[in-house]
């Protein structure tokens, strides 16, 4: 299931929250007086610009996962089915007609205890 697509969101999901994270503690340790007016509304958009790009990062890669593991599951509930259903067909030849059908056996008499 691992891609190099899913590889790639998970890298930018990682770098965005690095970043996030960093500016947060920046934000509120080293340059908490630094920090006035316009200064202070950039930094903060942007740090929240590269937290909502993790969170963003984060579903997509949930979406492509479900997906994936939908896809996977229609293949294996079509694999058993298909399985099923070979399996009925090599039993259906092995026995008569009439051990097939209980309805026509208990129709015609056949097949009865003696």
């Amino acid at each position: 299931m691992k891609t190099a697509e899913a590889a790639w969101r998970r890298w930018f999901g990682l770098l965005f929250l690095i970043l996030a994270g960093g500016m947060l503690i920046w934000g509120l340790t080293l340059l908490r007086s630094q920090l006035h007016r316009w200064g202070f509304i950039i930094y903060w958009t942007v740090c929240f610009v590269f937290t909502a790009l993790a969170v963003l990062t984060a579903l997509l890669d949930l979406i492509a996962v479900r997906r994936a593991a939908l896809r996977e599951r229609r293949v294996l509930v079509e694999r058993a089915a298909a399985e099923v259903a070979a399996r009925v067909r090599r039993q259906q030849g092995r026995r008569p007609d009439t051990a097939a059908d209980p309805a026509r056996v208990a129709e015609t008499g056949e097949g009865g205890a003696p």
